[in-house]
């Protein structure tokens, strides 16, 4: 009989391990459930193992000191039963009855927790099957499934957290108990709200992304949006940001040690707004210049170059303003004066600016080049950088303080506006493809001129660059076996490389073809 009743008490001990196991990891299985954690699986899986490990020690001491106190009582003679019998009577009946109430009425939490999760389930497998049928979603089908599945996860681990509440309470445990768990299932629907909000966000937003391109005009205000999409990932980064520092703050708040800093999270919320509107400011504003600027389809090509060339000066001036702005603002924001910091910014700016003469010399000569239009955006230009460097190509755009060429080859030169000599503009008005060409001396010069005055006359027909046909400027030069002539076809602003290699074929397959290049060799140069 005495090992009968050391064997109820150790599987006693046994079965509440099991239930308390049981529990732990139900908790860790709600943890790991959770996106902000899903990243800690492995640190939160030794610390499961690590707290088992711990309540398995416990229970292994507490089986040894059960047998030792048994042992000890037996060796003194006590009888094991009637002992045990008279310490349980002597608590009183009322605790028993309490406890019995307490644990029917866990039971039935328990149960009516099951019950809840199962039907929870169930109604949300049929919102989501709803969702899925609607005609007029736009959503994909795996972002419903997430959220689906996030908000089936939050509401059965706050259904459960209730349940631990509820259990503590009937079990009439201590109040500091139940109190601290009601703070942690405050703690946990706020960050579970928090993170089922930024996924209905995220969702939002792609279904009006969707529904936008979708009923896209060009003749509505939704024309504008392809070229706006962009800021997407940007908004959906700012929104995410927003609820984590809203999520986070209102967990701060319940924490009374830290509940001080609570204040700070909408200070960051402001400023976070504040970067946003003002991205989302510069992009509307800088697209209404350039439509502005471009929107008029009867521009020459001189005026659409210029007003190219200025597009990329007021966005430089418009981004310099906003960025000033938002600091300013920012500071504002953190209770900061920016006065005393300005004033203090002028007279550090008069001190760069003394030793920074270089860069103010190229923001002069960048504003000279923009107002006397010694080049516009889409010229072919020349400029000598130094006395041994000269640089070539189209003006990809002109800032404050350097240029942007692009070179036949496909290199992108940057040269400081204050480097820039003389310059030679080939895209004003118009140009003349020059072409050099070796001719025979035994050769019929009359018919050289009239085939090569014809190929001119068919080039003009099927080119639109070439303004004018090809007229031959006489004989350049004569040498040993060759004499030289000189051809020149007017043609478009930039367009008299095109056109001169161009020529350069044409010449040679039709004086091959009529007998009058054996060998010949075309030479070329540019004016």
């Amino acid at each position: 009989m005495n090992i009968l009743i050391i064997l109820a008490e150790v599987g006693l001990v046994a079965i509440i391990f099991v239930i308390l196991r049981w529990l732990v990891g139900k908790l860790f299985k709600l943890l790991t459930r959770l996106s902000i954690l899903q990243s800690e699986d492995i640190k939160i899986r030794i610390l499961r193992r690590n707290i088992t490990g711990l309540l398995l020690l416990s229970c292994s001491l507490l089986c040894i000191f059960i047998v030792v106190a048994n042992g000890f009582l037996i060796y003194r003679g006590k009888d094991l039963q009637q002992y045990t019998i008279a310490l349980i009577f002597r608590i009183p009946s009322e605790f028993w009855i309490k406890l019995g109430v307490g644990i029917a009425q866990s039971i039935g939490a328990v149960i009516t927790a099951i019950i809840a999760t199962k039907l929870v389930r169930y109604c949300l497998n049929l919102a989501r099957k709803r969702a899925h049928n609607l005609s007029e979603n736009t959503a994909d089908d795996q972002s419903i499934d997430t959220f689906f599945k996030a908000l089936n996860q939050r509401i059965t681990g706050g259904i459960w957290l209730w349940v631990l509440i509820a259990c503590t309470q009937f079990l009439k445990l201590p109040t500091v108990v139940p109190a601290y768990l009601y703070i942690g299932l405050k703690i946990y629907l706020i960050i579970a709200i928090g993170l089922l909000i930024l996924k209905a966000a995220a969702a939002i937003v792609d279904t009006l992304d969707t529904l936008t391109i979708k009923y896209s005009d060009p003749d509505n205000l939704l024309r504008f949006y392809e070229r706006l999409q962009h800021l997407i990932p940007f908004l959906k980064r700012c929104l995410e940001f927003v609820i984590y520092v809203c999520t986070v703050t209102l967990v701060v708040q319940q924490i009374q040690l830290i509940a001080q800093l609570a204040p700070f999270g909408l200070k960051i919320i402001k400023i976070i707004t504040i970067i946003f509107i003002s991205r989302v400011v510069f992009e509307v504003m800088y697209l209404l210049l350039e439509d502005g600027l471009l929107k008029d389809r009867n521009l020459t090509e001189t005026q659409k170059s210029r007003r190219l060339t200025l597009i990329p000066l007021f966005r430089s001036l418009l981004q310099y303003l906003i960025y000033f702005s938002v600091a300013v603002s920012i500071l504002y924001i953190l209770d900061i004066n920016p006065t005393p910091i300005l004033a203090g910014a002028g007279i550090v700016g008069i001190a760069v600016g003394l030793g920074a003469q270089t860069l103010i010399n190229d923001i002069v000569c960048g504003f000279f080049i923009l107002f006397e239009n010694y080049y516009l955006v889409g010229d072919y230009i020349e400029m000598v950088k130094d006395e041994y460097q000269i640089i070539e190509g189209t003006v990809e755009a002109i800032e404050l303080r350097t240029t942007r060429i692009r070179h036949p080859n496909g290199q992108l030169q940057i040269i400081r506006n204050g480097d820039i000599g003389s310059i030679t503009n080939y895209s004003k008005q118009y140009i003349f493809a020059v072409v050099e060409v070796d001719i025979p001396y035994n050769c019929n010069l009359n018919y050289v001129y009239q085939v090569i005055e014809e190929i001119g006359e068919q080039l003009k027909v099927n080119d639109p660059d070439v303004l004018e046909p090809t007229l031959i400027d006489g004989v350049e030069s004569l040498g040993e076996s060759n004499l030289l002539l000189r051809t020149l076809t007017k043609v478009k602003p930039g367009k008299h490389i095109k056109v001169q290699r161009v020529l350069r074929k044409l010449y040679m397959d039709n004086l091959l073809r009529e007998g009058i290049l054996t060998s010949g060799a075309s030479q070329s140069s540019e004016n």
